[in-house]
């Protein structure tokens, strides 16, 4: 992170290259007939981002474990339901396509002979990686990721946005706090103990019971936040109805590990990177090979051209 100054960009990888996946045909091969499609619609979403926010700085940040034990130790049901093969040793197998598991290889490849910055930490995700560096950033930080967990890394004072993709890269919900405000009536920082209370099926986090998304914000806007709210449940002056004061109570178990499960880590151990966007690429050699092996084509030109200009 030394000499980071003006805006980094942080890329949620795994989330843009599995909607570039759903987002561009299978017919896009390699001349040997394997899919790219994941691999240059990657190489497009980044030539866009790049084209449309000019950042100073970029990293592709990367899932070195996407279902941590330590989080599963606390919440045995994350991302259970993803879980392809359960490995003893080292991180279990998550369900990807069949022919989106061999892209992966390729995109670790061309961003590396790219000269962009690739980081992922052994026992954690790309979440984690990010919320550390934004934890570290000095300059404004935009996080692009199809994934909502990280609104609560938002913060105006600190020049922190969330560009959400609509359509492509092309349409991005810029996500600062007067959007959370308004849709979820709470800021960044609180928009995690939402998330918690609500609970959230795709990451297999159950929330509490008969509470949904508008009674958790409204029990924040009263409460405040997490501990403010399992005061007033202790407080029978506090204004809780009986049946949310019941399963507030049942659910204690559950909001005593949930924090630290939906929250992403501020300290990861980064390595040290250069968090610089190349100019030129650091390998062209390899770009070359690269993209003559798998059929780059235009979206890898199209790249090289945007970080050279």
């Amino acid at each position: 992170m030394r000499g980071v100054t003006g805006r980094l960009m942080l890329l949620d990888t795994a989330s843009l290259y599995f909607r570039a996946y759903f987002g561009v045909p299978e017919s896009v091969k390699a001349p040997d007939g394997t899919p790219v499609n994941a691999v240059r619609g990657l190489l497009e979403f980044i030539d866009r981002l790049v084209k449309d926010h000019r950042p100073a700085h970029l990293v592709a940040c990367m899932d070195a474990d996407w279902r941590p034990k330590w989080r599963v130790d606390l919440i045995p049901s994350y991302k259970a339901h993803r879980v392809a093969e359960e490995r003893p040793a080292g991180p279990d197998q998550e369900e990807v396509p069949d022919t989106l598991s061999p892209q992966v290889p390729v995109i670790e490849a061309v961003l590396d002979a790219l000269g962009i910055a690739r980081v992922g930490v052994e026992g954690y995700e790309a979440d984690d990686v990010i919320g550390t560096f934004t934890a570290r950033a000095t300059g404004p930080v935009d996080i692009v990721t199809g994934d909502r967990d990280l609104y609560q890394l938002v913060d105006d004072a600190r020049g922190v946005r969330v560009l959400y993709p609509l359509k492509g890269v092309g349409t991005l919900q810029i996500t600062d706090e007067a959007w959370l405000r308004e849709k979820y009536g709470v800021d960044g920082g609180g928009y995690a103990d939402l998330a918690l209370l609500r609970g959230d099926p795709s990451d297999g986090l159950p929330g509490v019971a008969g509470i949904g998304e508008k009674t958790a914000a409204k029990l924040l806007a009263e409460f405040g936040d997490l501990a403010g709210i399992l005061a007033a449940v202790e407080d029978p002056r506090a204004r809780l109805t009986p049946a949310q004061r019941r399963r507030l109570t049942e659910a204690r178990p559950y909001l005593a590990v949930a924090p630290k499960v939906v929250r992403v880590a501020g300290d990861v151990p980064l390595p040290e990177v250069d968090t610089a966007l190349p100019r030129a690429p650091r390998d062209p050699e390899a770009v070359e090979a690269i993209g003559e092996r798998w059929g780059l084509g235009g979206s890898l030109r199209r790249l090289l051209m945007t970080l050279g200009a």
